[in-house]
């Protein structure tokens, strides 16, 4: 419960790096704001054309995939089922997304395009198109396009490939074992160091946003010490949810989070001008595809504005700073989903309840500052963003309850985003690791604490953006890997099933070398979990480290290792898959036949066999030395055949390729 399961490398260089960028709020607190502010604009006048041009690759990318053939491929292997209901699925995905994001902006980022708009005439209809079609592209696809990169990748090679559940993972195609090298433990750093500076920044506009409603209903100052003691607070809470565990604690904080977040949407449409905002959600829709591509890769080159890096590009940064966490987060439960099922829903779901949110809290903000408020709600946003949802809702019914509904979402959206980070941060440190002890969680969630409260009294917002700016740019070279590391390994497989399908695979059953008093005596009898791990020990390995040295004799590298309980042999192959044939414990349930049995339903332990390209194995219990050596070169023998017919495959589509 107290000790620590660290990648060591990767564990303490993160933690150095957020340290060392933490020093210099801490050292030199009166710099520390232009510092900051002077690190952001030379990063955005000399990269913001990359950001734009990288999240376009993101989009196009996974539009592809989705649509191609390699949308068919399980995120998994090919018999392996969804671990959680669609319902839950699809609120875990929006809560984890941008929940604290859509409180803040929700009224504040279209009343500011309505006022200074970035090329219209402020306070006209040209005005009010222009807003809700650039927070519709702020808030839309390419956002989600960002995450699922990441969470594709890594629920793809996570679970077809069996490797860990990190980010290094995603790049198995490019650098083969060598993730696990140097190269590998420096993309993880910064993942980790992008999710904790783009977390800090949510949590940074979740407390501004709940210190504004409290201001609001009880007369609690804006201050820094308040929204100090709020982090804290919050913090603790979070930490809580952590402790419990995904399934108790983020399961349900998401779905009750969608729960409050659409009563609080549908309150405002039935109270709002409703028949106008449906005319106005139509044409919202209309304007952000009419505008699509134009708005994706306009850098505003030839009449340039500083409004492109406070709004698009940061939000770009801020998005692919998000990636690590959210990614890792949705690829953590989507686990048994097809390509296709997961892009659909990742890009598509979210947005479009996000750009009904935006039109019904922007619509009705601009109608209200228009007519009842009489230019209040739009003086309101350009003084405080934070403060613009509060005095919107000052001219709806009900204003104190719908602002403590208010003040109640973002604090379980800060709680829902800062424990859904930890986790994702404990698994990359942990190379891999879901099951961390408790105070691993607890450090991570206190880190986050700690660099947003050290970020926010160093430079404010200033200083939170900066950090998530600095550290999405190394992150989205890794990112534009992993597309191409995406295709690369889903192509691999989609040409090994063709070979597959050439290859005619053994019908014999795996245990057909048993005597038949030995497979009668396996069926009469079930082994313990204790008998598994003695075969795997005293047969299975020297069966395997049999093969291992015979290859190895004959010029074919090969190794024998033991992760965790699972034992593997090994064989790489460069620039095809690698031959595996592990052996790991495995178990499910016998079947019941009375109410006492199922409340005491006997376990069956098994010596399950798996492989590099997500087949399903099947147990050897009972085998003999001699017998799993001869399964082993029997496996040897088709995946040989399937590498035949898969190089023979690419040299004929080469040319093909080449000439098109």
């Amino acid at each position: 419960m107290f000790g620590f399961v660290i990648n060591a490398p990767v564990f303490f260089g993160s933690v150095g790096v957020i340290l060392l960028f933490l020093s210099i709020g801490v050292l030199a607190p009166k710099q520390a704001e232009a510092i900051f502010t002077g690190l952001q604009s030379g990063i955005l006048e000399s990269f913001g054309w990359f950001y734009l041009l990288a999240v376009g690759i993101f989009l196009l990318a996974v539009i592809i995939l989705c649509f191609s053939r390699y949308g068919d491929l399980k995120l998994g292997p090919d018999d392996s089922e969804p671990d959680f209901r669609y319902a839950s699925w699809v609120a875990m995905l929006f809560a984890a997304g941008m929940g604290i994001g859509l409180m803040y902006f929700a009224v504040g980022e279209p009343m500011t395009h309505f006022v200074v708009p970035p090329t219209a005439e402020p306070l006209t209809p040209a005005a009010q198109r222009e807003a809700m079609s650039v927070t519709f592209f702020h808030w839309g696809i390419h956002a989600w396009a960002i995450y699922a990169v990441v969470g594709l990748s890594l629920c793809y090679f996570g679970n077809r490939y069996n490797l860990p559940l990190t980010i290094r993972s995603g790049l198995y195609p490019i650098l083969k074992h060598r993730i696990n090298g140097p190269i590998g433990h420096a993309v993880d750093i910064f993942a980790i160091c992008g999710t904790v500076f783009g977390l800090a920044t949510s949590l940074g506009f979740g407390v501004l946003q709940i210190n504004a409603g409290l201001d609001y209903l009880l007369g609690i100052e804006m201050s820094t010490t308040v929204q100090v003691v709020l982090i804290v607070v919050i913090t603790l809470v979070a930490t809580w949810s952590v402790v419990s565990g995904l399934d108790r604690g983020v399961r349900m904080l998401s779905e009750l989070n969608l729960l409050v977040a659409i009563g609080l949407m549908l309150f405002v449409l039935i109270v709002g001008p409703t028949t106008v905002l449906m005319r106005d959600f139509v044409q919202n829709i209309g304007l952000y595809l009419d505008s699509f591509l134009l708005r994706t890769f306009n850098t505003y080159a030839y009449e340039p504005t500083p409004w492109i890096d406070s709004w698009t590009l940061f939000y770009w940064a801020w998005w692919i700073s998000w990636s690590p966490f959210v990614g890792m987060f949705i690829a953590r439960i989507s686990r048994g989903r097809t390509v296709r099922e997961f892009i659909v829903a990742v890009l598509f779901i979210p947005s479009l309840f996000t750009f009904f949110w935006m039109t019904v809290f922007g619509n009705t903000a601009m109608f209200i500052d228009q007519t009842i408020a009489a230019g209040q709600v739009s003086a309101a946003v350009l003084e405080d963003v934070s403060v613009g949802l509060f005095e919107f809702f000052r001219f709806l019914p009900w204003p104190a309850f719908t602002s403590t509904v208010a003040i109640f979402l973002v604090a379980i959206f800060f709680v829902t985003s800062s424990d859904s980070g930890s986790l994702v941060v404990d698994t990359i440190a942990a190379g891999g690791e879901t099951e961390t002890t408790t105070m691993q969680r607890v450090f991570w969630c206190a880190m986050e604490g700690l660099v947003a409260i050290v970020l926010l009294m160093a430079g404010g917002l200033a200083a939170l953006q900066s950090a998530t700016i600095a550290s999405a740019l190394p992150f989205s070279l890794i990112m534009l890997a992993l597309v191409y590391s995406l295709y690369k390994g889903m192509r691999a497989d989609m040409a090994q099933q063709r070979a597959n399908n050439g290859v005619r695979r053994s019908q014999a059953h795996p245990r057909s070398g048993l005597t038949w008093q030995r497979r009668l005596a396996l069926a009469l009898n079930t082994p313990t979990g204790k008998d598994i791990e003695t075969f795997i020990e005293s047969t299975g390995r020297p069966a395997l480290e049999a093969v291992a040295e015979e290859l190895i004799k004959r010029g074919r590298p090969a190794t024998v290792a033991m992760d965790g309980d699972s034992l593997s042999l090994v064989s790489p192959a460069e620039g095809l898959r690698d031959f595996v044939y592990g052996i790991q414990p495995a178990s499910h349930k016998l079947p019941a036949f009375t109410a006492f049995e199922a409340t005491n339903m006997e376990m069956r332990h098994e010596a399950r066999t798996f492989f590099s390209d997500g087949s399903k194995g099947y147990d050897v219990m009972g085998m003999s030395r001699e017998q799993i050596i001869a399964d082993v070169l029997g496996q040897f023998e088709h995946y040989l055949a399937m590498m035949s017919s898969l190089e023979t495959t690419l040299v004929v589509e080469a040319p093909e390729h080449g000439s098109a």
